[in-house]
């Protein structure tokens, strides 16, 4: 992950550089997320955000956004929520340079972010849902799907 080889990670901790962990099984050495956040300069929040991320398609979409944040907003007051953020990209869930979505996810990396809310599933990512969920749970960021069928429009699925 930091591209150093092994080697140099035992130097590094003999030297006391990047002390590793020891298994008490096995006596390997092993590493924190935490650690490797420390690496890059970086340090892990202990508290985390409650977000909310919305998205649509195109420009030409924005009553649809506008429709889709009101509901979130509803959802949230209705499970009486609080929003510490609310984040929105206009562009194709199959676009992963989204603004947005790239902060969210340094943010979950980083420990930031306790909880997303979004719509729905394709809000998020069009593919490959599952991959995203997965690497919130790693970073301890659970995600709340409102999952409404009016919030994802019939106009918003692929077309082949």
């Amino acid at each position: 992950m930091i591209g150093k080889s092994t080697k140099t990670l035992q130097k590094w901790d003999r030297e006391g550089k990047l002390v590793a962990y020891r298994s008490p099984q096995s006596n390997r050495r092993y590493y924190t997320h935490d650690q490797y956040l420390e690496y890059r300069g970086l340090k892990a929040a202990a508290k985390g955000q409650t977000i909310v991320y919305a998205r649509v398609s195109g420009v030409t979409q924005k009553p649809d956004l506008a429709n889709q944040l009101k509901a979130l907003e509803t959802y949230c007051q209705d499970h009486q929520i609080a929003v510490d953020e609310w984040m929105q990209d206009i562009g194709s869930g199959l676009n992963y340079k989204r603004k947005n979505f790239n902060r969210i996810m340094e943010m979950v990396e980083l420990g930031q972010v306790k909880r997303l809310i979004i719509a729905h599933r394709d809000r998020l990512v069009r593919f490959g849902f599952s991959y995203f969920e997965a690497f919130c749970q790693q970073h301890n960021c659970e995600i709340v799907i409102v999952n409404g069928e009016t919030l994802s429009p019939e106009q918003e699925l692929c077309r082949i």
